[in-house]
């Protein structure tokens, strides 16, 4: 048939709920005193299919959203984590469903479903392409779906030409059982009637004790077992919690012991909230990459494990890297979000975007634009205006193209910040330092968490320490800690990280200087996502400075040139001599652009335009040297 001949391209389509879950940030806290939320996507399908595409399936969501801005942040976060978004539909009549949660305690999480027009529940056969299903090797359909008409779900089954998986996934409270109560078993003959006619069609069954019994009616969990096994010739996995999993793949005993059994993994349980969901992701890419069950089942384990050890649902799954990572060198933590190497692999494989290359017009600059106002007898407040037009020459440049990006300040850059926001830009780096401070402190207050945690998400700190490795010991110690603290913080908000190390103003550059300044961050634990460093005195400082990144940070984002108002003759050189650094990912020049424009428009010598043309070109021209020189690393 015409409509089943696309090509195989999906592992993975996962079909039901999608909504935005509201985490409690204040944990041990009873959702009444919650003060403020952290936000993910949610609802178990959708949970499964962002698990799946981190462990490397490729997995879609046949689901609807709601035509508000909820709904658009399911569709980008979930395109984000690598989830096809072609069956995910807009419903302009319906809202996006919400969830809000605490953690109470270990294992209490209470929870409300905020449901009133349930786009995600209202999805139609209408909704479900068959070629679309049949292209995929599996696709998991869920319980709780069958609480609406479930004519899309079972087109779904019957159009698929792989593999048929059942997630119990059983909430009694959307099944209209528990008003509003989280409750997880309500026994109900109209539920088990609805899950039992499913039974038959399905390759993998899996469910906690209580929805094996939800799912036939039975009073105990042998008897569920058998009565469905009466049904199916299914792999059937019994998740217990703590305890794992048991998985049985052909005839029930009277032994809820007689099964296949992974490897376990004693976690302190800090969430239960979508550890479920985890765990199936996990033995999905287990079982359809054709693993044994019993690894299928210690990789399902190691998931819900992930899971139970963090707060959020979808973003705090492990990706395969991070897996494979455990699996070979376990933890010395029970609360793997302890765990600073394993936090690391998932932050750097978890990137909200790829950015492999950044050409960046600077104008952070604060001091030094205060200097030529005092200069020019100009008000001060006026560098806001100026800094404006200078977002105006980075868009008249970039037009929409990648690769471009800026450095704006919060003190003088509040508008401009504004205005890059309105416009396609790849990358922007916002500084944290207090301008020429050697030690180092931040600009607006030493409790630097507070004010990151307004910043939006796509935003990198860029923190410039003026350092030496010959610095006293004491000088040494104090910048480092002040480094490490906002590392800690970048990680803790969300937000990536750059520093930028310039060592030539306090003493003589040599191959070694700045390798070793970085040996001794890394030391510490800081593994920033960039670097900006200053020009090197030779090729092999350069070489050095790429082996001792790479030995420590092998998912570094790269190195970016700076200017220090280098006329743009030697810039350009700097670019040539560089080509073959592949650490060398970019520039973010400042003064050698804009000094000129600043000094002539903030004297009233020059006009907006004439200042934004002047900028746009010496943008241009140092944007086409870069371009140049990494075509001629490629020749």
């Amino acid at each position: 048939m015409v409509e089943i001949a696309r090509a195989r391209q999906l592992d993975v389509v996962t079909i039901g709920r999608a909504s935005v879950d509201l985490y409690g940030l204040q944990i041990g806290s009873r959702l009444e005193d919650v003060a403020s939320f952290a936000k993910s996507v949610g609802g178990c399908p959708a949970n499964i299919a962002v698990g799946t595409a981190q462990l490397g399936l490729p997995s879609a969501l046949l689901s609807r959203v709601g035509g508000e801005q909820m709904g658009s942040f399911i569709r980008e976060q979930l395109i984000r984590q690598g989830v096809n978004v072609e069956a995910l539909k807009s419903d302009p009549d319906r809202l996006s469903a919400l969830v809000l949660l605490a953690v109470e305690d270990e294992g209490v999480s209470p929870m409300i479903f905020v449901r009133p027009d349930r786009a995600d529940m209202a999805l139609s056969p209408e909704d479900v392409d068959r070629s679309f299903i049949a292209s995929a090797r599996s696709i998991v359909v869920t319980g709780t779906h069958f609480s609406a008409p479930e004519a899309a779900q079972l087109k779904a089954i019957k159009a698929s030409g792989g593999k048929v998986v059942f997630d119990i996934d059983c909430r009694p409270n959307l099944w209209g059982l528990a008003g509003y109560a989280a409750e997880r078993y309500v026994k109900s003959d109209a539920v088990s009637n609805k899950l039992r006619a499913v039974l038959a069609d399905c390759d993998l069954i899996v469910g906690t004790e209580e929805e094996i019994r939800i799912a036939t009616g039975e009073d105990d969990v042998v008897g569920s077992l058998k009565a469905i096994r009466a049904l199916s010739d299914a792999t059937i996995v019994l998740k217990r919690g703590a305890m794992g999993c048991v998985v049985y793949d052909g005839n029930i005993s009277d032994n809820l012991e007689d099964g296949i059994f992974g490897e376990g993994f004693p976690i302190e349980v800090f969430s239960v909230l979508g550890s479920g969901d985890a765990f199936m992701s996990g033995f999905l890419r287990g079982w359809l990459g054709g693993e044994s069950l019993a690894t299928a089942a210690t990789w399902a384990n190691a998931c819900g494990a992930f899971a139970v050890s963090r707060l959020l649902c979808a973003p705090e799954y492990p990706t395969f890297e991070e897996l494979r990572y455990f699996l070979e060198h376990g933890s010395p933590f029970t609360a793997l979000r302890k765990d600073e190497t394993i936090n690391h692999i998932h932050w750097a494989t978890t990137r909200r975007r790829e950015i492999p290359s950044v050409m960046a017009l600077a104008c952070d600059h604060r001091s030094q634009l205060e200097e030529v106002a005092v200069r020019v007898d100009a008000e001060p407040s006026r560098i806001n205006a100026f800094k404006v037009l200078a977002v105006k020459a980075a868009v008249r440049v970039a037009a929409g193209r990648d690769d471009y990006g800026m450095l704006i300040d919060e003190r003088f850059g509040r508008e401009a910040l504004f205005e890059f926001a309105r416009h396609p830009f790849s990358w922007l780096g916002r500084p944290v330092e207090l301008p020429g401070s050697r030690p180092l402190r931040f600009e607006f207050s030493q409790d630097i968490g507070s004010q990151l945690i307004g910043w939006p998400l796509d935003h990198c700190i860029k923190c410039l320490c003026f350092c030496h490795a010959d610095d006293p010991a004491p000088l040494k110690k104090e910048q480092q800690e002040k480094l490490r603290a906002l590392f800690d913080a970048s990680h803790k908000v969300g937000r990536e990280f750059l520093i930028e190390i310039i060592a030539g103003k306090h003493g003589t550059l040599q191959d070694d200087t700045i390798p070793r300044a970085l040996d001794e961050l890394y030391a510490l634990g800081i593994k920033p996502e960039w670097w900006k460093l200053e020009p090197q005195v030779s090729a092999t400082a350069w070489v050095r400075i790429e082996a001792t990144i790479v030995k420590h940070a092998s998912w570094c984002r790269g190195v970016m040139l700076l200017g220090l108002e280098a006329p743009q003759d030697q810039l350009e050189a700097a670019f040539v001599a560089t080509a073959h650094v592949p650490i060398i990912k970019g520039f973010a020049v400042g003064r050698t652009i804009i000094a000129h424009a600043a000094e002539e428009w903030l004297a009233g010598k020059m006009s907006d335009e004439e200042a934004i043309a002047n900028m746009a070109a010496r943008f241009e021209r140092l944007s086409q040297a870069w371009l140049a020189s990494r075509e001629r690393k490629a020749a």
